[in-house]
C-alpha cells in the first residue's frame, strides 16, 4: 500500500511502469529484505496475519469507495458474474486438471492416482480473478461506467464465494467421501454463509449510522468509528464461520 501512494506522488511514473508492476517490484524488495536478515525478522506472513490483519482494510477500500447507486442497480448482473461465473470456474479448472491427471503419461509420478476434491480445491483457490491492472487501465482511458462497475463489483464478491468453496472442499477432500447428502448441506451452508455475512455487516452498518447521529459535533473520531465497526463486522462474521468479506 505504501508503495501504491509512493506511486501517485511521482506523476510522470504513471506513464513508464504500470502501479501493479511496481507493486510487484516492491513486493519482491520487501520480502528479499526479509530473507536476507533470516528468521528472526518477525512477524512471519501466515494464513492468521493475512485474513486477520491485511485482507479486512483491503476489503473496506474497496467497499467504501464503491459507487453504491450503480452497484445496487446491477447487483443481478453482478452477483451472476460473481457467484455463478467463479462456481462454474472452480468446476470446470477443478474438473479439466482431474481430467488431465487420469491421462498416464508414464513418468514416474502417479499423477493418475489424484482425486477429484483435492482438483475442485486446487480450482477454487484459482477461480477469483483480481483485476486490479485490469481496473487501473479503465480509470487511465475513461472507460464506460457500466462495464467498470460490473468488473469491480465482481471482484469484490467473488473472493467472498472463492473463501466458502475452499472451506467446503477442504473438509470435503479431509473427509474422503462425499454423499448427495453432503452436497445439498454444502449448498445450504453457503447460502448461510454469504447471506449470513451480508446481515451482520448489515447490523453493524446500522449500528455505525446511529451512533453518528451523535457525533456531529465531535467530527474527529467518525473515522475512528468507521474502522472499528467494518473491523468488528468482519471479526464477528468469522466468529460464526459466516462471510467477513461480505460483512
Amino acid at each position: 500500500m505504501g508503495g501504491g501512494r509512493g506511486f501517485h506522488l511521482i506523476p510522470r511514473l504513471n506513464n513508464i511502469v504500470p502501479e501493479s508492476c511496481l507493486l510487484i517490484v516492491v513486493g519482491l524488495l520487501v520480502g528479499g529484505l526479509i530473507r536476507l536478515a533470516g528468521e528472526d525478522v518477525p512477524p512471519v506472513m501466515n494464513a492468521e496475519v493475512f485474513f486477520l490483519c491485511l485482507l479486512p482494510p483491503i476489503i473496506l477500500d474497496a467497499g467504501y469507495f464503491l459507487p453504491i447507486r450503480q452497484f445496487m442497480d446491477n447487483l443481478g448482473t453482478i452477483l451472476m458474474f460473481a457467484v455463478v461465473g467463479t462456481l462454474w470456474n472452480s468446476f470446470f479448472i477443478g474438473g479439466l486438471l482431474f481430467a488431465v491427471c487420469q491421462i498416464n503419461p508414464g513418468y514416474p509420478l502417479e499423477i493418475n492416482q489424484l482425486e477429484l476434491l483435492p482438483c475442485l480445491l486446487f480450482g477454487s483457490i484459482i477461480s477469483a480473478v483480481d483485476p486490479v491492472a485490469v481496473l487501473a487501465v479503465f480509470e487511465e482511458i475513461h472507460i464506460n461506467e457500466l462495464l467498470h462497475i460490473l468488473v469491480f463489483g465482481e471482484s469484490l464478491l467473488n473472493d467472498a464465494v472463492t473463501v466458502v468453496l475452499y472451506h467446503l472442499f477442504e473438509e470435503y477432500a479431509g473427509a474422503g467421501t462425499v454423499t448427495v447428502l453432503d452436497g445439498f448441506l454444502g449448498m445450504v451452508s453457503f447460502l448461510v454463509v454469504a447471506v449470513g455475512g451480508v446481515l451482520v455487516g448489515a447490523i453493524y452498518g446500522l449500528l455505525a449510522a446511529f451512533t453518528s447521529r451523535f457525533t456531529s459535533h465531535m467530527r474527529v473520531i467518525e473515522p475512528l468509528f468507521v474502522f472499528v465497526y467494518s473491523y468488528m463486522a468482519y471479526l464477528s462474521a468469522e466468529m460464526f464461520h459466516l462471510s467477513g468479506i461480505m460483512a
